[in-house]
This record gives structure tokens, sequence and C-alpha cells, in this order.
């Protein structure tokens, strides 16, 4: 069963009037959604969900700010499902992120909710082969899910057709309207029709991409979590204890291995170790999973591996 996001207490602000439902029912889901939330092990929405969704199913541009671990993905899922028409076969959502392992989430959980929707998403990233996503497009498909650059490339080349397209989705919206990306997303936001329906999903939401969305959305719904409200609680956090510098990135390669970890930040108080730990980042090559295996970057042989008695032992 799913665990049920980590939402107690939290404090919303929203720019009008918010209709709280507490139960999936309450919100006019197609049966056969209904079927696929309580499959994925839903019980009730949590706090985000049941103030955010119902707006975007009226077909309101929507903002939505809330910590991790809210259930901010199925908000927007649970909106794209019930809005593509399964009898057409041209792309009808597109959800933009800025990495390819959210796209790949936001892909897994939109298939997952709509197992018994009969509905087509694919994942449009970089590092795959191009031949396949035009496949894929020909084929028919009702939801992408992408990065930038890959799906910025298939509108160019006229594979993927925009002209059916009602909802985007920004997932990180932060992220997205900011540095590299900013131009990307208004790139891609040329080739959609006028009348789509845009919905904005982040952890934080700072003032200047606020302003920014006037540009681009109609008088959009707010859904924001109070700034005090803004914690880690719904985060697990552990440490290892390294002895030595040297050993950090085998330990990081080890907790990868063993653990099912799919995004997480890599950061040091210094400079140098920030620069040493990217250089053997480096040894994998572009498509391979990252941390590299012991073939795919023979450097991970020349420190003491976890079962070394050299090693610290909380990396074990």
């Amino acid at each position: 069963m799913t665990k049920p996001p980590n939402d107690e207490g939290l404090v919303f602000e929203t720019s009008e009037d918010v209709e709280v439902l507490p139960t999936f029912d309450a919100l006019g889901l197609k049966e056969d959604l209904l079927r696929g939330v309580y499959a994925y092990g839903f019980e009730r929405p949590s706090a985000v969900q049941q103030r955010a969704v119902l707006p975007i199913l009226k077909g309101r541009d929507v903002i939505v700010q809330s910590q991790s671990g809210t259930g901010k993905t199925c908000v927007f899922c649970l909106g794209a499902l019930q809005t593509v028409d399964t009898k057409e076969r041209d792309p009808q959502v597109l959800f933009l992120s800025p990495t390819r392992e959210l796209a790949e989430q936001s892909q897994k959980v939109c298939l997952a909710l709509g197992d018994y929707l009969n509905v087509q998403v694919h994942c449009c990233i970089g590092g795959k082969r191009v031949s396949d996503d035009i496949h894929t497009f020909e084929a028919g498909v009702h939801i992408v899910s992408g990065t930038p650059g890959r799906v910025f490339h298939m509108i160019q080349q006229r594979h993927f057709s925009t002209r059916k397209i009602k909802m985007l989705v920004l997932d990180e919206a932060d992220e997205m309207l900011n540095r590299g990306f900013k131009e990307q997303v208004y790139d891609i936001y040329r080739y959609l029709p006028p009348s789509t329906q845009v919905v904005l999903v982040s952890a934080t939401m700072p003032h200047e991409v606020l302003e920014m969305t006037h540009k681009f959305m109609n008088n959009p719904f707010r859904v924001l979590v109070k700034r005090d409200e803004l914690t880690l609680d719904g985060i697990k956090q552990f440490f290892v204890a390294i002895e030595r510098e040297q050993w950090k990135f085998d330990t990081l390669c080890d907790l990868y291995d063993t653990l099912t970890i799919t995004q997480g930040p890599r950061g040091s108080s210094a400079t140098r170790s920030r620069r040493w730990t990217g250089s053997r980042r480096r040894c994998a090559t572009p498509t391979s999973r990252w941390p590299p295996s012991t073939e795919t970057c023979p450097r991970r042989s020349e420190t003491p591996s976890c079962s070394s008695s050299a090693r610290a032992p909380a990396a074990c």
C-alpha cells in the first residue's frame, strides 16, 4: 500500500475561497480513474490534493506550492488523466521536468493511476534513442512526460504534434523558470494552442517566479503552503560517518547500489570536495546509470570496498 503523504498540520494560503474535498469520490473522477487511485494504495487525498485537484479539473490555471512528500505529483496526474480523451491518439497533456528522473517518475505515477484507462504515457527524455520517440509518437500517445531539450527537438522536427494539447504542467516550476530552462520552456510554450491550461507545481515558489507567471497564465488559482510551514517533516534524513575524505564517493556508490533512490541532492561544505566528487562522477558514460559500476569506472577499485576491514563500519 502506498504510504500516505506527510501533510499533517500544514496551513495553506489560497488566492480565493477553496472547496476542500475530503475524499477521492467527491472529486467526480472517472470511474476507471477512481479504481486506479484506490488500486495504487491511496485511501484519502492529502491536504494539497483536497484543495488543488478540483480547480485543475475545472480547467483553471493553477499554481501549487507545497513541501516534498505531500502528493503534488498525484495532483497533476489526476488532472491530466481526467482531461485526456483516450479515443484520440494525439498528445493532449505535456509534463515538463528539469531532470530525466523526475520525468520518469511522473510517467510511472501516471501509468499506475491510469491503469484501468488504457492511457498511453510516453517519457520523452535525452539519453534514449530518438527513433524510439519517433515510433511512439507515430503509434499514438495521450500524455508526454519529458525534459525541455528532447521535447523541443521532437516538436521542431514535427514528430510531436501539439495541436491537441489541452494542458501544460511544469514540475519543479522554480527550476523550470530559472536559468537555462526558461528560454526552452518559452520556446515550447509558443507551439501550444492559446487555450492551453497551465499548471505549475513546486516545493518552493520564489516571488520572482510568481511574478513571471502573469506572462503565460490566466488568473491562476493559487494553493500555497505558508512560508513558516515549509519544513522537512516529509523527508527522512540520516547520515553516514566517514573517517576519510577519499571514502565518500565509494560510500555514495554503495548507497545507490543498495537503496532505491529516485532523486537526491549532493552537497559539500568544501569546494575542493565537490570538485573531487564531480570528477569521480564523470567516470560514467552519459547513457549509463550513475553511480557507475566498477566495470564502467575502474577508479572505483582504488579505495577500499565496503567489505574491507579498513572501511568505516557505518558505510556498510
